[in-house]
């Protein structure tokens, strides 16, 4: 025999269900870069701490709730190069975009809390290490 406690049970989860599957999709239209920190590159969430310029790019650092993130931009897009971005915490390993891009390298983000955290960015051979920074 039924206690009757099973179609409200169903019920329920049919609720949640479709709650967690607005959510979802509300946060698949409205994007993690919806927010005012949202970075003008449009690439990177957060607000800009660093640009490190080397002659071929630059890599752009920026940071938000404790993840940095970081992205390489070619000083002269349009044909391919070998590009690479990378970000490394301290205590963690690094984090890297590599590839054959014509415009630019990642996105690359890590969490690093209160951590230190070293960026490199190259682009055809010639590039950029920051060193130990945003200590």
């Amino acid at each position: 025999m039924s206690s009757g406690r099973g179609r409200g049970h169903i019920r329920r989860r049919l609720t949640l269900g479709a709650a967690g599957l607005a959510a979802s999709l509300l946060l698949a239209l409205v994007g993690p870069g919806a927010g005012p920190a949202h970075a003008v590159s449009g690439v990177c969430a957060g607000h800009k701490v660093r640009v490190l310029p080397f002659s071929k790019g630059r890599v752009e650092v920026f940071k938000t709730r404790g993840y940095v993130c970081v992205v390489l931009i070619a000083k002269r897009p349009g044909v391919r190069k070998s590009m690479s971005v990378s970000v490394q915490a301290r205590g963690s390993r690094a984090v890297r975009d590599k590839g054959r891009f014509t415009h630019r390298a990642g996105p690359v983000t890590v969490h690093a809390g209160h951590r230190c955290v070293r960026v490199t960015g190259k682009i055809s051979g010639r590039g950029v290490t920051s060193g130990w920074i945003l200590c």
